[in-house]
């Protein structure tokens, strides 16, 4: 099942501290599938690890290694989306345009959405778009 994943579900992947079952089942499954992200995942992921070195929780030098395996999985650069789906998305549910990026892709591709963002997941439901990983038993 092919899924959009939010930032927050490879911090899961990759940050010991904040592992979660259902993520790594998810990552279980991306490897015989393929994850969409907006462009904007590969610059929140890069901040997401440079701060957790920041704070001591990586060592020095392991988010370029994080980032590295993180490229090596079957993950799609969809692109930025459209700015009328973003912004229209970003207002009705006080979102960031960022974490709009993440439902529009989803609304758009018809694909459920992997976050551990409850706000995010709560649109994205508002959407009609299915989520998966964490949030997904939450309602």
């Amino acid at each position: 099942m092919a899924f959009v994943l939010d930032a927050s579900v490879a911090a899961a992947w990759f940050l010991p501290d904040e592992q979660h079952d259902a993520a790594d089942r998810l990552m279980s499954e991306i490897r015989s599938t393929v994850g969409l992200v907006p462009a904007l995942f590969w610059f929140e992921t890069r901040n997401l690890f440079l701060v957790a070195e920041r704070r001591g929780r990586l060592k020095q030098g392991e988010p370029l290694l994080l980032m590295t395996q993180l490229r090596g999985l079957p993950l799609e650069d969809a692109g930025s989306g459209g700015d009328g789906l973003v912004l229209e998305l970003a207002a009705r549910y006080a979102l960031t345009a960022y974490d709009a990026s993440y439902v529009a892709l989803a609304r758009t591709r018809g694909l459920p959405l992997a976050t551990g963002d409850r706000k995010m997941a709560a649109a994205a439901r508002g959407e009609g778009v299915t989520v998966v990983g964490p949030l997904e038993h939450e309602h």
